[in-house]
């Protein structure tokens, strides 16, 4: 037998598809290739399989070797596709059963000496073989816990090649390759311990952060250096609905393929919260890279929550990429050969002092920088990026007096009144297709049956017709009024829900 096939999967963005690994022995002088648009590290494979093979005991013969990875036309990145290759390669040798090997996707890197090594992208790549019907995957023992994520696929695993071959050895007849061991790994469980109840004070900022939950809204908080916007921020997540099983499976997708360890076979249904440094490039936040285009933070934040600590010293380029994946819900990559998307579906919180260096609270007379200083530094945050912003709060510095009040309300209570506020939502928009508050659109709020009376309405009428609201501003003030309302059990917005919705979306520009 001359002729070897297998399967193994080609990932572009979150998206894989299937690959037949072709192998072709002939009679010819010593060399082996590997054609179908491989990258560098995949084009250096044979290195590593010839190596491997030998070490584990299946030399490779001195013949002319040719791999092709069909459809050749799209481009195969990474180490991923060792294994496939080395038993596509050993089944033209006759030295395993190319029968057997056909049906079986195989995934993972080959060390010199024969070990099958962990690779990034596993759970995307199990996905899209469970979508193309292959029903057995082997996988490398460091991914088997994010392989057995998928339903509907037997997972099978190896430590090194000789094993595999072992399984596959022609005279080891039809036998079931053996399942991989069920791994669970409760590290990840209770990683997150904070609630809201650790915060001191600030009603206004809590009320505001519970809005954001309960209608999916973006949120600023500005105010001086130490009053708790941080602290606020990373308990977002703690009261936010958790994920549904796809909502799941994607977030664990991107950080398989970010290379992030999944050692848990269960699904976290926690969302993510990504908060980047403000040095980030942006390439970092948004996606990219030489080679693999890998997501950004903004990906990572799909379906959680992307926390820009510091805004106003992130770049201004960086800021202004936000822009159109808030409106989008996904960032689109560019590249000679291929067009990468990756879902970014995220809530945007950021946090701000009032200048530089932080003192320009209340008269100010602290504050150390210059005017031009404090209108560069205002400027990054002002604009088409704000506009989309739908709270904005002033969070004050913290009295002593309110270290006895009592201890705010936990995570677990406010999680309650979000679950009941966001069955509400459902229930109004589930026939439309709009999952919350946010996601409405503006015309939908400004038509019947949802618009609102003239009376309703007015303080935001006239704020339109001055000028202090642009119609992005005034449909994101008539969805935060609606959130307003089924945090109170309203199903109706009433002036006053307006108005607070108004009074929380432009406080947080009176802080300068």
């Amino acid at each position: 037998m001359k002729l070897g096939r297998t399967l193994c999967v080609a990932l572009t963005g979150l998206e894989g598809r299937l690959v037949d690994v072709e192998a072709h022995i002939s009679a010819q002088l010593p060399h082996f290739s590997v054609t179908g648009l491989p990258d560098k590290a995949c084009g250096q494979a044979p290195d590593r399989v010839r190596s491997a093979a030998a070490t584990s005991g299946y030399p490779l013969p001195p013949q002319r070797i040719t791999v092709n990875l069909s459809p050749a036309s799209i481009p195969k990145q990474g180490t991923g596709f060792d294994v496939a290759i080395a038993l596509a390669t050993l089944a033209a040798a006759g030295v395993v059963d190319a029968r057997r090997i056909a049906g079986v996707a195989h995934l993972g890197e080959l060390g010199l000496d024969g070990s099958v090594r962990g690779v990034r992208g596993i759970l995307p790549s199990v996905l899209a073989v469970a979508k193309a019907g292959i029903r057995h995957v082997v996988v490398p023992p460091a991914n088997v816990a994010e392989a057995q994520l998928v339903d509907g696929v037997t997972v099978h695993s190896a430590a090194n090649l000789a094993t595999l071959v072992e399984w596959y050895a022609v005279r080891s007849g039809f036998a079931s390759l053996p399942v991989a061991e069920h791994v669970h790994d409760d590290a990840e469980e209770g990683r997150r311990s904070v609630d809201l109840c650790d915060v001191v004070g600030q009603a206004e900022a809590r009320l505001a952060l519970e809005l954001a939950a309960v209608g999916q809204h973006h949120l600023l908080m500005n105010g001086p250096p130490g009053v708790g916007k941080t602290m606020l921020a990373e308990r977002l997540v703690t009261i936010l609905p958790p994920l549904s099983r796809d909502q799941a499976l994607q977030t664990h997708a991107i950080r398989s393929l970010t290379g992030d360890a999944i050692r848990a076979s269960e699904l976290d249904l926690t969302p993510p919260f990504v908060a980047p440094h403000h040095s980030a490039s942006v390439a970092a936040i948004s996606g990219g890279g030489s080679g693999v285009v890998l997501p950004g933070a903004i990906s990572r934040a799909h379906c959680g929550v992307l926390f820009l600590d510091e805004a106003g010293e992130f770049k201004t380029s960086v800021l202004q990429q936000l822009r159109q994946p808030l409106e989008s819900g996904e960032v689109t990559i560019a590249r000679a050969k291929q067009l990468v998307r990756y879902p970014a579906q995220f809530q945007l919180v950021l946090a701000t002092n009032p200048c530089p260096c932080g003192r320009a609270w209340g008269k100010g007379i602290d504050c150390v920088c210059s005017a031009l200083e404090l209108r560069s530094y205002q400027a990054k945050l002002s604009g088409p990026l704000i506009d989309r912003v739908d709270i904005q709060v002033i969070v004050p510095p913290v009295s002593r007096a309110a270290f006895g009040d009592d201890h705010g309300e936990p995570s677990a209570v406010v999680l309650e009144r979000v679950l009941c506020a966001r069955a509400a939502q459902v229930e109004r928009w589930v026939r439309h297709g709009w999952p919350t508050n946010a996601h409405v659109p503006g015309h939908a709020l400004r038509r019947r049956p949802w618009r609102l009376g003239g009376a309703v309405t007015a303080s935001i009428d006239r704020a339109l017709d001055h000028g202090a609201l642009t119609l992005r501003g005034y449909d994101r003030t008539l969805r935060l009024a609606w959130s307003v309302a089924d945090r109170f059990g309203r199903t109706t917005p009433s002036a006053d829900d307006v108005g607070l919705a108004f009074t929380l979306r432009s406080h947080g520009k009176a802080a300068a």
